[in-house]
Formats: C-alpha cells, structure tokens, sequence
C-alpha cells in the first residue's frame, strides 16, 4: 500500500491543492482512488498469506473438530496420521489456489506501458 501511495505523486495531490482542497478532501477524494489498485493487492495477497497460517488459525480460531478446519489444520492432520498421500495433495491445491490468486491479481492490475531511454523513464 505505501508504493501505491508512493506511485501517486505529488503532482495530483498539488493540482487538487491550487484548486483550494482541504488536506483532508484531497486525501479522501484524490490519494484514496489513486491508491485503490495497491489496496486491492494487499488484501488478494493478505488474504493467500493468511490461507496458508497454521499458527495464527489455532490460537485464535482453534481445532474445534469439524468446524473450524482450515487446510493447513488438515494437512497438520494427516501428517500426525501418518497419511503422507492426502497430505501432499492438499499443499499442492494451495500451491495451485495462490498460482490462481496471484493470476487474477496481476491480470485485474493495470500496468502502464513505458520506454524507457537512457535510464529516464517516459
């Protein structure tokens, strides 16, 4: 979020400022929507960070038995139950859903085309 910020620039923020924006409105009206790809990436990547905890989901959500199961609960599981082949199939779907999330995620973004000559880029 804070290259998202950072990719914005000054010069969008200045042009609301010569047009007598409060600091406040160009925050909310100008940076936030300038921002909204950088916090669509960090929530799609927060979201397939967080799938893959183990800790995190037990100290908070717990191993309540058929309620609370998550895959990295299950694979823990299966490893604990000696079931080495459902427990190498499962890291390969969560291999296979962050392929997917990280697809979607730098398909949806837009990346402006740029030449870039002598190390200026225009």
């Amino acid at each position: 979020m804070q290259n998202a910020f950072l990719t914005i620039g000054k010069g969008p923020l200045e042009a609301a400022a010569t047009l007598r924006s409060s600091p406040l409105n160009r925050f909310f009206h100008v940076a936030i929507p300038l921002a909204r790809p950088g916090y669509i990436s960090a929530a799609i990547l927060g979201f397939a960070h967080t799938v893959g905890e183990l800790g995190v989901v037990l100290m908070i959500g717990g191993n309540i038995s058929n309620e609370t199961r998550v895959i990295s609960i299950q694979i823990y599981d299966h490893v604990e139950a000696l079931e080495y082949g459902q427990a190498h199939t499962l890291p390969l779907l969560m291999v296979a859903f962050a392929f997917v999330v990280l697809a979607f995620l730098y398909g949806v973004q837009k990346h402006p085309k740029s030449k870039a000559v002598s190390g200026v880029v225009f």
